[in-house]
């Protein structure tokens, strides 16, 4: 869905309605810097424990984990440290404060369309923590579930596969072939049409391109 700039507003404002009918709480800011500002004003708690999915969002457009690793005030959880094991992270992960990632694809009707691998992001969205924070661009917003589909599979999929030096079909190709090997990243679709806890997911819109 191709978003003319001076429509960034008008566009998150429809999904922030629809958000707010499937127990969602969305936000809209114009810049990352804005966003930022909202998140450590008024939605973090000191002393609070914070961990994160994949995210080139949360990694490398909004800075979050550098800062959040360095900061004090809060006890993040990097499940990157060599200190912990998988179950250990598995268990500090679904009982944390909150839980930061970003969404494949967004629906103008206010739905969620994530595609994983090991589903180790998207048991988190469904379950666990105790707020789940999604930042995402503009970008991101899709008219319908068959373009949202479109761009997880064939956009978002294939950039991750080439960022992990995946050997699947789509790297070469540059489009999804539904494969089946060992090492896709695509091995389960959730589609998140409502939370089923009030206010537990939010979504920060931000006016940019960010991610993919």
């Amino acid at each position: 869905m191709k978003i003319e700039k001076e429509k960034y507003e008008e566009v998150a404002s429809k999904v922030i309605k629809a958000f707010k009918v499937r127990n969602i709480d969305g936000y809209y800011f114009q810049n990352v810097e804005e966003a930022k500002k909202f998140i450590y004003q008024d939605l973090l708690k000191k002393d609070s424990s914070i961990t994160y999915g994949g995210s080139m969002t949360f990694m490398n457009d909004f800075k979050l984990y550098d800062e959040l690793k360095n900061n004090n005030d809060f006890n993040f959880i990097d499940r990157s440290d060599d200190k912990y094991t998988e179950e250990e992270i598995k268990a500090l992960t679904i009982n944390s404060d909150y839980f930061f990632m970003s969404s494949n694809a967004i629906t103008l009707d206010g739905q969620l369309v994530n595609i994983d691998g090991r589903g180790n992001r998207l048991c988190y969205l469904i379950y666990g923590p105790k707020q789940v924070i999604i930042l995402a661009g503009i970008n991101k917003v899709e008219e319908n579930l068959e373009e949202a589909m479109n761009r997880v599979k064939n956009l978002a999929s294939v950039k991750n596969a080439k960022r992990l030096n995946k050997t699947t079909p789509c790297v070469t190709y540059d489009k999804c072939v539904d494969c089946l090997k060992d090492d896709c990243i695509c091995s389960s679709v959730l589609i998140t049409r409502r939370s089923h806890f009030k206010n537990r997911i939010k979504v920060i819109l931000v006016g940019e391109e960010l991610g993919y």
